[in-house]
């Protein structure tokens, strides 16, 4: 994995004859081009350290709620192919998607991803154990599942097994059978709006009131789109695939259109074999 920005030592010309990154040969490329170990991406990707200010949703001090998407996509736009992600992944990718996941307070998932993709609990991992408890956190991240209809099977073991409970982010107007179901299978329930859907700013306070401030949405992309319209997000960590699937495969984030573009700016870039990591925040 090589960084192509911001650029660093790693991207610049050696004293040993070196070239700069893009260009062949010279022993410069060999060593930068290796793989990054986790604590190397853990740092890469850390989340943002609390600022002197306030936000709507904490108080002066307080670390500001975070919420990053993480996402991959292939040249020609498609976020799933057969409807699942990882046949458009790699293993790099997977590392950074462990890594995120490793300093998460919670990731947050909509209900039909968690259908497609077969979700498990997150587990903990010797990896990230020193930092998670450095920053105060859990052994392991809580995943909360987004859903209206909780049309769900809780005999999985991501509700009958995790390390965390599982939250189930829903509506004031969900089905009471199926609440007392969720509740039954040792998941908690959140209401985050008032009729049958869940409000994406009101998703984002009821978890920092849980005390999940550093947050991870992997989708899918009708969660993900909505998310954007509320500008609710703050950054997105997205991995462009050197593939090609044609098709009719959603892209990485669905709904209505904005009525204004929303403008990200790089924060940083990763490259391996192709494919480009890819950090984009709101400015």
């Amino acid at each position: 994995m090589r960084r192509l920005f911001p650029v660093t030592d790693q991207t610049v010309p050696t004293h040993s004859g070196g070239s700069p990154l893009g260009a062949s040969g010279g022993e410069g490329d060999a060593a930068r081009d290796r793989e990054w170990s986790l604590d190397e991406l853990a740092d890469a990707y850390a989340y943002p350290e609390p600022g002197p200010g306030a936000s709507p949703v904490s108080g002066p001090g307080e670390r500001r709620p975070w919420l990053r998407a993480n996402m991959v996509s292939t040249l020609d736009g498609a976020a799933q192919h057969e409807g699942r992600s990882q046949p458009i992944s790699t293993a790099a990718d997977m590392r950074i998607f462990g890594t995120l996941r490793g300093l998460a307070d919670v990731v947050v998932v909509g209900a039909e991803t968690v259908r497609l993709e077969g979700y498990r609990p997150a587990r903990a991992r010797a990896e990230f154990a020193r930092r998670r408890e450095a920053a105060g956190q859990g052994p392991a991240p809580a995943v909360a599942v987004v859903t209206a209809g909780l049309d769900l099977d809780f005999s999985l073991p991501l509700f009958t097994s995790p390390l965390v409970p599982t939250l189930i982010l829903t509506g004031a107007a969900a089905a009471p059978d199926r609440v007392a179901a969720a509740e039954r299978a040792g998941a908690r329930v959140v209401i985050a709006g008032d009729g049958m859907g869940v409000e994406p700013g009101r998703a984002v306070r009821a978890l920092v009131g849980l005390g999940h401030t550093r947050l991870l949405t992997e989708g899918g992309p009708r969660l993900l789109g909505q998310f954007v319209a509320a500008g609710a997000l703050d950054e997105l960590c997205l991995t462009i695939s050197p593939m090609l699937t044609v098709g009719d495969a959603q892209r990485i984030a669905g709904g209505p259109s904005l009525a204004v573009p929303q403008r990200f700016a790089l924060a940083s870039l990763l490259e391996e074999e192709g494919f480009l990591f890819g950090r984009y925040r709101r400015p």
